[in-house]
């Protein structure tokens, strides 16, 4: 009867609160009777719980309630009956307890995600998992998960002469969804904003560069479209900031021929987690299907095409009338 209103009260608790909340204190208990591989076994689960979901960098902590020694062991176990067969499991390396006695504790903390099935090595049969998640913030951090107070996030280019302005939407970025990169360069000695500035957008993740564009920014800046298809730190690069070799306030060139790139190199991060809400995307267009500078070669073009074609028919029409009136004056 104890054990049906302990049962009531955990099914209770799981569906009210759901599973993460039911188990928030993160321990997890060897049970009385897991030694035993029998079905009439005292013990339900090898482990209470036999699965339980924690964000990285939580730590949990297991129990042991049974009557005799048991490891921890990241692996997989040999089932229920496997070890009949002389089946006794397989340890992939990632945490081993040892063997920690009854009414011991054994904690860890797990700093990678994933889905991670452990046993017992003496009793191969006793099984359980931890699917360990990285946690969403609400804010948006930089790649060393400090908080972002506020945007455009600024840096200068290691000569001081050009500022660059960052924001991306959303702030907090998640895997397979798009991700606008928005920016704009700006002369430091005046605050003028500097269009028609050649450079190079780069993204580096775990320590691959995974995209590059080189670009012209406009009136107002540029933007980039990109989607990522995993988590973890990310480096927004611009290289190779230049312009027309025009002088800055300070006399110093913002054009020109730069013959040390990192001088005109800045580099913002961010952290890029994992979407619980989509598993890929499609392939998206990263950058302007079109820039203001084809608009003003457009509108040069719809404006000079007619106006040359009006000036063309004056002097067509003149020429004609011209033509006509000497015919007419002539003798007969």
């Amino acid at each position: 009867m104890a054990r049906f209103v302990f049962l009531l009260i955990f099914l209770t608790a799981f569906l009210f609160y759901g599973y993460d909340d039911a188990f928030s204190e993160k321990t997890v208990t060897i049970p009385f009777g897991a030694y035993n591989p029998e079905l009439n076994t005292p013990a339900k689960t090898w482990y209470e719980p036999a699965l339980i979901s924690v964000k990285t960098g939580e730590k949990i902590t297991w129990v042991n309630a049974d009557i005799e020694s048991h490891t921890v062991t990241s692996g997989k176990g040999s089932g229920r009956f496997g070890w009949m067969s002389n089946e006794f499991g397989e340890p992939d390396g990632y945490f081993d307890s040892g063997l920690f006695a009854p009414n011991e504790l054994w904690s860890f903390t797990f700093d990678r995600k994933g889905m991670f099935a452990y046993y017992c090595t003496i009793h191969p049969w006793m099984e359980g998992a931890i699917l360990v998640q990285q946690e969403i913030p609400e804010y948006s951090t930089n790649g060393l998960g400090n908080k972002i107070e506020k945007f455009p996030v600024i840096q200068v280019t290691a000569d001081g002469v050009i500022e660059a302005d960052l924001t991306w939407e959303p702030n907090v970025i998640k895997t397979h969804e798009k991700t606008k990169f928005i920016y704009q360069f700006y002369d430091v000695a005046t605050e003028r904003n500097l269009a028609k500035m050649s450079h190079d957008f780069v993204l580096i993740q775990n320590g691959n560069e995974i995209y590059r564009d080189s670009g012209k920014t406009e009136i107002g800046g540029d933007f980039r479209d990109y989607a990522f298809d995993s988590s973890g730190p990310v480096l927004i690069r611009f290289e190779k900031i230049q312009g027309d070799a025009r002088e800055s306030a300070e006399g110093r060139t913002l054009g020109g021929d730069i013959q040390r790139p990192e001088q005109r190199t800045v580099e913002f991060s961010t952290i890029i987690h994992d979407n619980p809400d989509m598993a890929s995307h499609e392939k998206i267009q990263t950058k302007p299907a079109q820039r203001l500078e084809l608009y003003y070669d457009l509108m040069i073009a719809i404006i000079s095409i007619p106006a040359v074609l009006f000036v063309s028919l004056i002097f067509w029409m003149k020429k004609k009338s011209k033509s006509t009136s000497t015919r007419s004056s002539s003798p007969i």
